[in-house]
């Protein structure tokens, strides 16, 4: 009877809308594994985003991603994803440290924002100290390479459960 119950929960589980997490990648970031791999390493930005894709299905989530060297495109899927997504991982790149209108744009998002950055800006030049995006985010991940997109799609998945 408890074979009975598992099928019918893993029926459930398949039927049941998985929470959506947009994943988005700023300027720059569809040049990995071919621009700076010393500091970015070899892996490129679909490597990156499959890893990504693998650890939400573990958890439970869906992904959408987006790459774009456009702040505006950015700002825009961050409007887009209002009411209809559950959270956002967001790796704003250069972004990071001069886009407000991003910072404004998740500033009016609802669920919980997961700044990561593939390196840690705290060890590289001075420029790159200041985040505009870390007040409004619910927290940031640096300096883990890919490692930092599983830890921040696990953190979604405990936050919106």
């Amino acid at each position: 009877m408890s074979e009975d119950r598992s099928e019918a929960e893993a029926r459930r589980d398949q039927n049941t809308p998985r929470p959506l997490v947009l994943l988005l990648s700023g300027p720059n970031l569809g040049l990995l594994g071919e621009r700076e791999p010393l500091i970015y390493g070899n892996d490129t930005l679909a490597d990156h985003v499959e890893r990504a894709r693998a650890t939400a299905e573990e958890q439970g989530l869906a992904i959408e991603h987006l790459q774009s060297d456009h702040e505006g495109v950015l700002v825009e899927a961050v409007h887009g994803a209002r009411g209809r997504a559950a959270a956002i991982v967001i790796n704003a790149a250069a972004l990071t440290h001069y886009g407000w209108s991003l910072h404004d744009a998740l500033a009016a998002f609802e669920g919980p924002v997961i700044e990561v950055h593939l390196s840690n800006p705290n060890a590289r030049e001075s420029w790159r100290h200041t985040s505009v995006l870390a007040p409004v985010a619910t927290g940031t991940i640096s300096g883990l390479g890919s490692l930092g997109y599983e830890l921040a799609l696990r953190a979604v998945a405990r936050l919106v459960a």
